[in-house]
């Protein structure tokens, strides 16, 4: 994916030089100078009209959608371009393209004027404005727009791994708007004072109900691979007299369907937390010496192995800790000449396994979180 790095940058580079001529472009240009690199640099054959077919139809009498990319004779993606300048807000652009995607069976598109991408699925169960699934602007955060355009790398959309980041993106929306209806109005939900009642019996219901009215709740949860962690709708500021806070383990996310936020957020720690480290999730059971840890970054899926020291082996170096294989990570895929504030890494966020009591991959950080809850349990 090196090339494609290096194609984001040259986009960046001509994008500036385009809009300092300072007379439109047009379709054609942009199409030559800022789409088909980024396609040629995801591993797809350009001159190959069956892997890349231009001005694609399905039948003689159908319009014709600017690019399909082909695996096995079969249209894996369409992409919809348009010149820079266009307003991709225009509803007729991802309309048209999703509408027709969805009849000719192909689950996902590309909508792009060259400096912004947006990725939608066609086949979501979802209204149109909710089938949006990233959207990013090259000059905005190259990074992110590395993240998501190697989704669909020729290689990726072939292992289906974007449909794999899109299905967590699609059940964490869902459970996250569930969640703020709980919290969001202004009258608490009768069933969350039950619970609470539960738990804190002592409390009238009068009490539970007046501290919910107050509360500010934050759902966070690290995202899963490359899938985008997403913003929550606001809820209701907590009132000065007596403020308080509530949180769970779930990302953030616009109900709206508007461009999630391409940044990960960070788990609230604990003091408890803060004084258990990697050994004491050993010891407790929940990672075991041979267990795989996966890390994702820029597009790209690294595996670790815990040893029985509590030592991380990536790449056949062992590394002291979470944080010290996090960054080897990052330095393999950016170089030496990456600085440090970008090689400086959470390996307790960075890195996820399968919690063998529960029997998800989560991160290292919500496992602990588990631990702890689980001894304040006992």
């Amino acid at each position: 994916m090196d090339d494609l790095l290096d194609t984001l940058k040259q986009c960046v580079d001509r994008l500036g030089r385009y809009r300092s001529i300072g007379r439109r472009v047009g379709e054609q240009n942009t199409k030559a100078g800022l789409i088909e690199p980024v396609i040629a640099a995801l591993g797809w054959d350009v001159l190959e009209p069956d892997e890349v077919h231009r001005e694609y139809r399905r039948r003689t009498t159908d319009n014709p959608v600017d690019y399909a990319l082909i695996l096995m004779r079969m249209p894996r993606l369409f992409i919809e371009a348009k010149a820079i300048g266009e307003n991709l807000d225009d509803p007729r652009w991802a309309n048209q393209t999703i509408s027709y995607a969805a009849v000719a069976g192909v689950e996902w598109v590309a909508l792009t004027n060259g400096a912004e991408w947006r990725v939608y699925n066609a086949h979501a169960p979802v209204p149109v404005e909710h089938k949006l699934f990233r959207s990013v602007r090259i000059a905005d955060d190259i990074d992110a727009a590395f993240e998501l355009l190697s989704l669909l790398s020729k290689d990726n959309m072939r292992d289906n791994r974007i449909q794999e980041l899109w299905r967590s993106f699609f059940v964490d929306r869902e459970v996250n708007l569930a969640l703020n209806d709980l919290f969001a109005s202004g009258e608490p939900s009768r069933d969350l004072i039950a619970l609470l009642a539960k738990r804190v019996p002592k409390l009238p219901h009068a009490d539970l109900r007046a501290s919910l009215q107050r509360v500010r709740a934050t759902f966070d949860f690290p995202r899963a691979g490359v899938a985008p962690a997403i913003s929550a709708p606001p809820v209701p500021a907590p009132r000065p007299a007596e403020p308080s806070s509530a949180e769970s383990s779930i990302p953030k996310s616009r109900a709206s369907g508007q461009p999630p936020s391409t940044k990960s957020r960070k788990i609230a720690v604990s003091e408890d937390e803060r004084h258990v480290g990697f050994e004491e999730l050993m010891a407790a059971g929940r990672v075991a010496p041979g267990a795989t840890l996966h890390g994702d970054y820029m597009g790209q899926r690294h595996t670790a192995t815990v040893l029985a020291s509590g030592q991380i082996r990536y790449q056949e170096k062992v590394y002291p800790s979470l944080s010290a294989a996090g960054r080897a990570v990052k330095l393999h895929v950016k170089g030496r000449n990456t600085p440090e504030s970008t090689l400086s890494t959470d390996g307790w966020d960075f890195w996820r396994t399968t919690d063998p009591v529960c029997g998800d991959e989560v991160s290292l950080k919500a496992l602990r979180r588990r631990v702890v809850h689980a001894q304040r349990d006992q």
